[in-house]
């Protein structure tokens, strides 16, 4: 059974949800209107209690069970990206410059299907946080809302996630113990040196070589100083200097990406990084400012919860379905900071062809949002039985 059948029955109505919210993309925090259609739908649902304005726009809702037991978390991300749609489909965005490249309106919109199903038959003991997160993007609003205390307040025992995944299979849930996503920090360099003209280069400190010798050396980092089986990667992606073809430039800049899994490599690959930056700059004679920003820590599920939605995925759409032992990704998700105050789980739903995530032309496929739902009720009915 691919999806409960009170909630298959919700399909046309939470469509209707999605699309609305595709057409209205919002950035970072900054996500009124979006929190107000969430906060509306809540009160048609019928839950207990709506608690809106936490990290600026970020809503958490509760739902009562029917016996005493503890509080499960069930987060949806709700921001989008600052991309120009491409679409070209009639609930494309009316917001020129945004979209919903990521599927944030589906993951909202799964957990208000489910809500509206717990809602109705509370067939779990304890209760539900459903976290509605504004800034996935950009921002950590994850973070945030841990630092204002939701995980205390509201009493939650575990949380849970699920982030939908375009050109894996349609309804495999995919999540794996320990770390499924990397952490993610950012590295800005600025070389300065002495410009001048171009025929006179003796006269001149160049910044360009000793931007290209730092670029070549950090990519040295990981395979001579990281254990070949602890997966690690730095990517520079931006370069910026000169003006002209016959003028060395005063000032350089190049931007990496640097990710990984474990904390003691993150931190070595930070102290190598400002190593190879520092000792080229004496040896170029070039002044260099890093600015190094320490992003989103590797997610990390705890091994029971993992094996326990790989469990309840099974339920949902078959034991073929759920791989409970996939490959782990480079890319990074604030729900990392929620499974560092709580254990839990985060996983991946195959949504079937398409358009790949942050693309202009990318969609979220509807008809996975009955399936998202069907899970994120299961997975308190399982947790929290009568």
């Amino acid at each position: 059974m691919p999806v409960l059948n009170r909630i298959a029955a919700y399909a046309e109505e939470m469509k209707t949800w999605r699309r609305h919210l595709h057409q209205h993309p919002e950035l970072s925090f900054d996500c009124p209107e979006t929190a107000a259609f969430i906060a509306a739908r809540l009160r048609e649902i019928g839950v207990d209690e709506i608690h809106e304005g936490i990290a600026k726009t970020g809503i958490v809702a509760v739902i009562n069970g029917t016996g005493a037991a503890p509080t499960i978390g069930l987060r949806a991300d709700m921001d989008a990206l600052p991309i120009l749609e491409t679409t070209g489909a009639e609930h494309a965005s009316k917001v020129p410059g945004k979209m919903h490249a990521c599927g944030h309106d589906g993951h909202v919109t799964m957990l208000l299907g489910a809500a509206k199903y717990l809602a109705e038959t509370r067939r779990f003991a304890g209760r539900v946080a459903l976290i509605f997160q504004p800034a996935e993007e950009d921002g950590a609003g994850g973070q945030v809302m841990v630092q204002e205390g939701i995980m205390d307040r509201f009493e939650i025992g575990q949380v849970y996630g699920i982030h939908n995944a375009p050109n894996l299979p349609f309804g495999h849930f995919y999540t794996t113990p320990g770390a499924l996503m990397a952490s993610v920090d950012t590295a800005f360099v600025y070389i300065t040196g002495k410009g001048g003209h171009g025929a006179t280069p003796h006269e001149c400190i160049d910044p360009v070589v000793a931007t290209v010798a730092m670029v070549q050396a950090v990519q040295t980092i990981i395979p001579r100083n990281v254990y070949a089986l602890d997966e690690a990667v730095i990517s520079v992606t931006q370069i910026h200097t000169g003006t002209a073809s016959n003028i060395i430039p005063e000032e350089a800049m190049f931007c990496a990406t640097i990710r990984s899994f474990k904390p003691d490599v993150r931190a070595l690959l930070k102290k190598r990084f400002y190593e190879i930056v520092e000792g080229h700059a004496l040896a170029f004679n070039v002044t260099a400012r890093v600015d190094y920003d320490w992003g989103y820590p590797a997610t990390v599920n705890t091994p029971d919860e993992a094996a326990f939605a790989s469990a309840v995925a099974a339920e949902v759409s078959g034991e073929e379905a759920s791989h409970p032992n996939s490959n782990r990704e480079m890319g990074s998700e604030d729900f990392s900071y929620m499974l560092e105050a709580r254990p839990g789980a985060y996983l991946f739903l195959g949504t079937g062809p398409g358009a790949g995530l942050h693309h202009s032309a990318f969609d979220f496929n509807d008809e996975a949002a009955p399936i998202g739902a069907s899970f994120f009720a299961r997975l308190v009915e399982r947790a929290q039985p009568l």
